[in-house]
């Protein structure tokens, strides 16, 4: 994979995971963990996982919504493959090298859980399932730590750096959540629509952070070519 097919990929990834899971949601049958005889699939009521499970919540077979929606899970993976040849990008500046390449290393990881997220359905799996499932988050949070701080330091337009800032702060809100809340989804209703839906915010800001962080990469490219035309420039003269 060479530098213009990796920011490709970082840009049509979000988008055919967005389109699977659309599709998917699409072919669940029904049912969440407070109501068996609700229909389809809902926003507020159901969690991202309950269109990987062998069976719906209706007990009802749930094989295309199933493999649309852990086929999204595994291609992700494909993103954190993809950062790995980024940091080629920021040779010129030390700081920034390693810190990419610290970036993508725990950028790499954390989309290999979310591979894992697709392979382990929930009521096959369930613990390893939840294992993949939260630390997937808690793995972004360093890495899109380490490239917020390389977007900062180098010349690139600062809108990517907001976008991947708010970002952030998106996601340590949303593992902080997760670390101090003592409610029950499967208790509690109220506590199963709050988490259903807050999961759903944090992956659409995901996906438009993986999608902006394209265009800045792209953006660097171009930076990188008009210095050494630059400097080509200066040495003929």
């Amino acid at each position: 994979m060479n530098l213009l097919l990796a920011i490709k990929t970082l840009r049509v990834v979000p988008v055919f995971f967005l389109l699977c899971v659309f599709v998917s949601a699409l072919f669940y049958p029904g049912g969440n963990i407070h109501d068996s005889s609700q229909e389809g699939y809902s926003f507020t009521h159901n969690f991202l996982s309950d269109l990987g499970g062998y069976e719906s919540h209706s007990s009802e077979q749930n094989f295309l919504s199933n493999f649309f929606f852990n086929m999204s899970m595994f291609v992700f993976a494909l993103v954190g493959i993809a950062f790995l040849w980024i940091p080629q990008l920021f040779r010129e500046d030390v700081l920034n090298w390693y810190l990419s390449c610290l970036g993508s290393f725990f950028l790499f990881i954390g989309t290999l859980f979310f591979a894992g997220v697709g392979l382990t359905p929930y009521d096959l799996y369930l613990d390893i399932h939840i294992f993949f499932a939260l630390n997937a988050f808690r793995l972004m949070v360093p890495g899109c730590l380490c490239f917020l701080i390389v977007l900062l330091r180098s010349n690139i337009q600062k809108r990517y750096a907001f976008i991947a800032g708010f970002y952030l702060f998106s996601v340590v809100a949303y593992v902080c959540y997760q670390l101090l809340s003592t409610g029950n989804p499967f208790e509690d209703i109220n506590e199963m629509i709050r988490q259903a839906t807050i999961q759903k915010i944090i992956v659409i800001l995901s996906v438009i952070s993986v999608f902006s962080f394209s265009f800045a990469f792209e953006a660097q490219i171009k930076i990188l070519q008009q210095t050494t035309i630059n400097h080509a420039d200066q040495q003929n003269d």
